[in-house]
């Protein structure tokens, strides 16, 4: 039986190289650090977190009814829509790493409530490397600011085609579309209005659809 010997350098790596310890509670985070989608990764706490440019940004609590319900009439749009296509529909929790790894900007995974990606090459087993086509955020009373602007550069940068932005407590929907880089802003869509999705223009969603079956606030 032959007997192969691995070089030194071999077992020394095997040795002495150690994975990242997994942190399981969001407390022993160092918010002052700056991480990368590797520590994303080792993270194994309950808290829903994305990450900005290496900035933890803590995600709110169990989103509300009536948030879910929208994320729900929306998914349940586009995934009809897209039954006999090659787009998919992704919900949250679903892992988006905005920018190509070799870009060096793996810095960056965030977790829009709805996904739209028709490039099967984009998806892996941990989410979606790259832009989605299409993103979708529903606002929360907490975290309107952060969707408004800080979601709403970051998909700029990274050229997601369309974003829309749906707000449950105004009942309206505002959808930019990508236009030499910048975001272009549609007239804002309300009750009786019907949405238009440049990047899909065969798809029409009621405004009445998409917040329809939402408790009184």
């Amino acid at each position: 039986m032959a007997i192969f010997y691995l070089p030194f350098f071999v077992y020394f790596r095997v040795g002495f190289m150690k994975a990242k310890e997994p942190i399981t509670e969001y407390s022993k985070l160092d918010l002052s650090k700056s991480y990368n989608f590797l520590d994303y990764m080792s993270w194994q706490f309950k808290e829903r977190v994305e990450l900005i440019k290496g900035r933890i940004f803590k995600m709110s609590p169990a989103p509300s009814t009536n948030h879910q319900s929208v994320l729900i009439n929306l998914g349940t749009e586009f995934s009809n829509f897209f039954a006999k296509k090659n787009c998919r529909v992704f919900p949250a929790p679903f892992d988006v790493r905005l920018f190509p790894e070799k870009s060096g900007k793996d810095k960056t995974v965030v977790q829009p409530d709805i996904s739209i990606v028709c490039d099967e090459k984009q998806l892996d087993r941990k989410g979606c490397l790259g832009p989605p086509d299409l993103v979708i955020e529903i606002m929360s009373p907490g975290n309107t600011p952060y969707d408004l602007n800080t979601k709403f550069q970051l998909y700029e940068e990274a050229c997601v085609k369309e974003y829309w932005i749906v707000n449950p407590m105004l009942k309206t929907v505002l959808v930019y579309l990508l236009s030499n880089n910048v975001y272009i802003g549609l007239r804002p869509f309300t009750e009786g209005d019907e949405i238009e999705c440049k990047l899909f223009p065969e798809m029409k969603i009621k405004v009445d659809e998409v917040f329809s079956k939402m408790l009184p606030e």
